[in-house]
């Protein structure tokens, strides 16, 4: 089991709310009200863990070690969103985000393949520590610039720790895992150049409520991310090739293979399907 070995290491990464963030160095002049409606809208995204939490466990009933492990990503992603809620709380209670408006961004995803659904939120992790990382830069409070650098750490571990599971995957399933995560690899490495940040909290993930079946359709704001990344703390290009090399430097290391590109990736992928219709094409053949 990996539930046991990620408790202990998670737990010896834990921050207080109480103790490890400074409070006191709130610098009131440096918080713009543009700033504060960003912090609440991240607020509201991080509380759709609860759904995401929901969707896991329902989707993973034979899979004890990996649903113990949610209690864990659960409680310290509910943690992120209680953090910038306490901030708004302390420092601007008018923008703090409401509980009606929390309820919104809970509704059931519809079901999909295990599998592909590990290597999704494993890119929304990675996604996120960069994403985080700038909007600390971006930030000029100090105590919130502290807060995002500190939700950065915890998303780069969450992301170590789905890499565990999808590790797993592959000694256990082999190549239909790899297959699984090459897809989804390719998809989320591509979104720059799509011009859409794919990310868990953008995609639809209920038909029957489409078009309102992402978090980000049921925000105050649904348009805030693409100018939050675009206009506010300029994800560019750069800072996008961080994260599709975190996704190809993982995915590497996973397969044992050498992915410096994307092309390079959906290369393997159809790799990977030739082997398994050869595979299948076989096990059809007469005795």
């Amino acid at each position: 089991m990996l539930y046991p070995e990620l408790f202990a290491s998670l737990e010896k990464a834990r921050w207080s709310m109480q103790d490890d963030i400074p409070w006191h160095a709130f610098a009131a002049e440096q918080l713009s009200d543009e700033q504060a409606q960003t912090i609440k809208l991240n607020a509201i995204t991080e509380w759709s863990a609860l759904p995401a939490t929901e969707m896991f466990l329902r989707d993973n009933r034979d899979d004890s070690d990996f649903s113990a492990f949610m209690s864990v990503w659960f409680y310290e992603e509910q943690k992120h969103a209680l953090v910038l809620m306490e901030y708004l709380r302390r420092f601007r209670p008018d923008l703090a985000p409401t509980e009606q408006e929390l309820h919104a961004v809970r509704f059931e995803f519809d079901p999909a393949p295990v599998l592909e659904t590990l290597m999704l939120h494993f890119c929304g992790e990675v996604r996120l520590t960069q994403w985080y990382r700038r909007a600390s830069e971006w930030h000029t409070e100090p105590v919130i610039k502290h807060i995002y650098k500190t939700l950065s750490q915890d998303e780069a571990r969450h992301g170590g720790a789905y890499l565990k599971y999808m590790r797993r995957a592959v000694e256990k399933v082999g190549d239909e895992a790899k297959l699984a995560f090459a897809k989804i690899g390719i998809l989320m490495a591509s979104s720059g150049k799509s011009g859409k940040p794919l990310h868990p909290t953008n995609l639809h993930v209920n038909q029957g409520l489409f078009p309102n079946d992402t978090i980000q359709s049921r925000l105050p704001d649904p348009s805030w991310l693409e100018r939050w990344l675009d206009h506010q703390i300029h994800f560019d290009r750069d800072w996008e090739a961080r994260v599709v090399g975190g996704i190809l430097r993982n995915l590497s290391s996973l397969f044992d293979r050498t992915f410096e590109t994307v092309s390079q990736l959906n290369l393997y992928r159809k790799e990977l399907q030739r082997q398994l219709a050869a595979r299948s094409g076989e096990g059809l053949a007469p005795s």
